[in-house]
């Protein structure tokens, strides 16, 4: 196996089995690693138009994040309003379910980045990420990443 091959897999793997381990977590709150990354943007970043939160999601970037916005409001975990400024743009925030709910989500998380932290325990990080970003970091994922650890 060539090694670019080896790294390629082994990058889905871990993506896969992260996800899997983050769907497990997340299976009790009823919300899908996807949901979980809008939740967790607008825990922090609220209100978001629709555009500012499809520009900073991994999960689903260079696409319009609408239906995934469509079944959060229809479980009650987000709110469209009109944007008082410019009345084209909708605002989404939590609501107060949403709210506990994203609560959750950021326990989970922490879990999971300490679990990462004891696996990496001993690896140079900084190398291992430098190589991720110039792998994704010209690629909309990768600007995704960047604008949210940026601004």
């Amino acid at each position: 196996m060539h090694r670019s091959e080896e790294l390629r897999y082994l990058i889905l793997a871990a993506q896969r089995e992260g996800n899997r381990m983050l769907a497990q977590a997340l299976k009790p709150l009823a919300v899908t690693p996807s949901q979980a990354e809008v939740l967790s943007l607008l825990r922090t970043r609220q209100p978001l138009s629709l555009n500012g939160l499809g520009d900073l999601l991994v999960c689903e970037s260079g696409s319009s994040p609408s239906r995934l916005v469509d079944r959060l409001v229809a479980a009650g975990l987000i709110t469209r309003a009109v944007d008082d400024a410019d009345r084209r743009h909708i605002k989404l925030s939590l609501t107060p379910e949403g709210a506990r709910i994203a609560d959750e989500i950021a326990t989970i998380e922490n879990e999971l980045h300490a679990a990462i932290d004891a696996v990496s325990a001993g690896h140079n990080m900084d190398e291992v990420t430098g190589l991720l970003w110039a792998l994704v970091g010209d690629l909309p994922a990768g600007r995704a990443l960047s604008r949210r650890k940026h601004g």
